[in-house]
């Protein structure tokens, strides 16, 4: 392995940090599916040591339990000393990347964003899926970043955001926008390839003269607001559509005679901190029936499709999903605001009675 020196002591000092206490064992949503110490915080560090000293070769076994995790980081949150354990991980993801361990289903993707420009290797850019819906990137104050995601597959995401922008009277423009890079950061791919993506979604934007992007994608949203502005100048305010809305004076219809929870996705709340906001819209409702789940904020637990592993690792994924939703069983709508979110989880409902969709959407229908 490959591993620089400094990066070997990052490794080593979260070694010798971690107590192997074990309260990462209690949060972990991928040792909750697994049930093995490799598939989890404390388990992966080592295992990292590991491969970076060269006592642990990366064998197939490895390289799984490296890309088991779904990047939730509640274990760093519950991590009484404060070891950046998913820094650790996408650390290894790297190396093995490097070295040629990359797992089928990721490097395909990423391929297919290096020539396609999305993970999907669907050959229509996002400005000409949005200009056949009569929209053309042009100068705006306000731009609207769909993502791959919502433009691709969970298409409803991003046609009710630019639907609720009209409806609000918001002067926007769409972009020429390419994936965000949120992919292949989460998976270990090379930082080369990140920053040239970085720096043609800022020119993108900032060639319109655009002084807030709003978006509705949890992943991309974490990337503008953590990873960019680390390579590249961000210079324009960046809100999640939920801290958009929450500023504005919504006249929303009643929801009926359900009740509400909300999942908090991981990259828009823990990573992001992104809270009170998507509740603050939620309340907008008429006399919303809204109750919290057990876990919730900061203690919620992930969706399962994060971090690359409902790609490679589907069944585990589904379990992880299956919890959320056990979770869940009180409510008629499990409202969240991330289209991964709502994909791997609306993907194991099965009999429930359960519905589970985006906040954007369900603002769009009732405003």
């Amino acid at each position: 392995m490959s591993f620089t020196t400094e990066n070997i002591d990052l490794i080593r000092n979260a070694l010798s940090s971690c107590t192997m206490c074990g309260f990462c064992k209690s949060v972990c949503p991928s040792f909750k599916a697994i049930n093995w110490d490799t598939d989890l915080s404390r388990g992966r560090i080592v295992m990292t040591y590991g491969l970076a000293t060269g006592q642990l070769k990366a064998d197939p076994s490895v390289v799984q339990s490296m890309y088991t995790c779904t990047t939730c980081a509640d274990c760093v949150r519950r991590c009484p000393s404060k070891v950046k354990i998913v820094d650790i991980i996408e650390l290894a993801r790297a190396d093995l990347v490097a070295n040629g361990h990359a797992l089928p289903k990721h490097k395909a993707m990423c391929e297919n964003i290096l020539n396609y420009n999305n993970p999907f290797a669907e050959k229509e850019s996002v400005a000409e899926v949005f200009k056949k819906m009569g929209y053309e990137p042009h100068n705006a104050p306000v731009a609207y970043f769909a993502g791959c995601t919502a433009t691709y597959r969970a298409k409803k995401t991003a046609q009710a955001s630019l639907s609720i922008l009209k409806k609000l009277g918001v002067d926007f423009t769409t972009l020429d926008e390419i994936c965000c890079g949120s992919v292949m950061g989460r998976v270990g791919w090379s930082e080369e390839d990140l920053v040239k993506i970085y720096k043609r979604n800022i020119e993108a934007i900032t060639k319109l003269g655009v002084k807030t992007l709003v978006l509705s994608c949890a992943g991309c949203y974490r990337m503008f607001k953590i990873e960019y502005p680390k390579h590249v100048e961000v210079p324009f305010e960046v809100l999640h559509m939920t801290e958009f809305l929450a500023k504005q004076d919504l006249k929303l219809k009643s929801l009926g005679d359900v009740k509400v929870t909300y999942h908090d996705p991981c990259h828009l709340g823990r990573h992001c901190g992104v809270f009170e906001e998507p509740r603050e819209v939620i309340k907008k409702f008429p006399g919303v029936d809204f109750q919290e789940m057990k876990f919730s904020k900061s203690t919620s637990h992930c969706c399962g499709g994060g971090g690359g592993v409902r790609a490679a690792f589907p069944e585990e994924a589904a379990d992880i999903a299956n919890t959320r939703l056990d979770e869940a069983d009180f409510a008629d709508l499990l409202v969240t605001t991330c289209p991964f979110c709502v994909t791997n989880l609306s993907a194991q409902v099965g009999d429930r009675k359960i519905k589970v969709v985006d906040l954007t959407e369900l603002v769009d229908e009732h405003l």
